[in-house]
């Protein structure tokens, strides 16, 4: 029911997957009169390996986490992230609101052990070929060290289990130099090159905003207010350059003849995003994807649970996860690099 479009594109996009997929199956989690005529519409009505889940609410776009957390307690979205927690589903798929999402998520799921707070993890095309994974986008503004070297670990975690190797990580800095950045990204860097001496973690160093795309590492770590800025701005750029191609005849037979690498600049490809660090699978579609997004974002999704993406993540956060420090306290990194 979320996002900007409801079931006229989160039915056919699912439609759309389970041709794909003969062995998935989904619950379509909604107000159930509305789900079954759009089922009706796409003559899907039958389709054995959908089934539907009816919740009485919808969390709207502009709704106040307050609200959707305490007073639509039958929300699609809340009844959906219910299904992770009862074992019915592996996964959740929602393009809804995303603070809410996120604090549905939290308060139902509850955060793994040794977890302060889940980040939102995506993927970005690079000039190599392969996913270049981003967190936190949006989940966590404000940050202290220990948040983002939990980033970097849940980041590497989920990279490792969806492409089956090692990543690279990098801090997205202003500068590539160890003296550049603030004291949180510096405390932070101490906290990785620390994890890279041990052999925990494959840590490159700094990265600038030029190295997301160059494929320079694997997984950037950033906190949520750089990562959803730089994200909307990717985006923007994304429809500004296909904008501007289609303005003469001219640019647009450019663009005919590069239609096959001007695919790498669809954001709509890289659709999907993980909320990393909760005790369920948990994925979030733009809000205002299309059936072809939104389909990437089942995909994702379906992947994760495919890789047992859940039970690596809470091995491996067990195993490498500090116990959260108190950043103020006498001898913290924060606090050694104020002085």
């Amino acid at each position: 029911m979320g996002g900007d479009h409801g079931p006229s594109v989160t039915i056919p996009a699912a439609l759309a997957f389970l041709k794909q997929e003969p062995e998935a199956e989904l619950i379509l989690v909604g107000l159930e009169d509305q789900v079954r005529a759009e089922l009706k519409k796409h003559h899907a009505a039958e389709n054995p390996r959908l089934s539907i889940q009816h919740a009485s609410e919808v969390v709207a776009m502009d709704d106040p986490v307050e609200v959707a957390l305490r007073r639509k307690k039958d929300s699609s979205m809340r009844v959906a992230i219910e299904q992770v927690k009862a074992g019915n589903a592996a996964v959740c798929v929602s393009a809804g609101n995303t603070g809410a999402l996120m604090a549905i998520s939290r308060y139902v799921l509850k955060t793994m052990a040794d977890v302060d707070r889940p980040a939102i993890c995506s993927i970005l095309p690079n000039v190599k070929g392969r996913p270049t994974y981003m967190l936190d986008l949006g989940a966590n503004v404000d940050c202290e060290p220990h948040h983002l070297h939990q980033f970097a670990i849940m980041g590497a975690v989920l990279f490792e289990a969806m492409e089956h190797r090692r990543p690279s990580i990098g801090l997205l800095n202003v500068g590539t130099e160890e003296i550049k950045g603030n004291e949180v990204v510096k405390a932070t860097a101490t906290l990785l090159r620390a994890d890279h001496e041990r052999g925990k973690l494959n840590f490159h160093g700094n990265v600038e905003g030029n190295d997301i795309f160059k494929g320079t590492v694997d997984v950037v770590v950033c906190d949520g207010f750089v990562g959803n800025v730089t994200l909307k701005a990717i985006e923007g750029l994304s429809r500004f350059v296909k904008a501007t191609l289609m303005e003469t005849t001219l640019s647009k037979l450019g663009a005919l003849i590069a239609r096959k690498s001007l695919k790498k600049l669809n954001p709509e490809s890289y659709n999907g995003a993980g909320l990393l660090g909760l005790k369920g699978l948990v994925f979030k579609s733009h809000g205002g994807a299309n059936a072809y997004a939104y389909e990437w974002a089942i995909r994702r999704a379906f992947d994760a649970a495919k890789y047992n993406v859940q039970d690596q993540l809470s091995t491996m956060i067990h195993e490498l996860m500090p116990q959260s420090p108190d950043p103020e306290a006498p001898g913290s990194t924060l606090q050694q690099a104020k002085q």
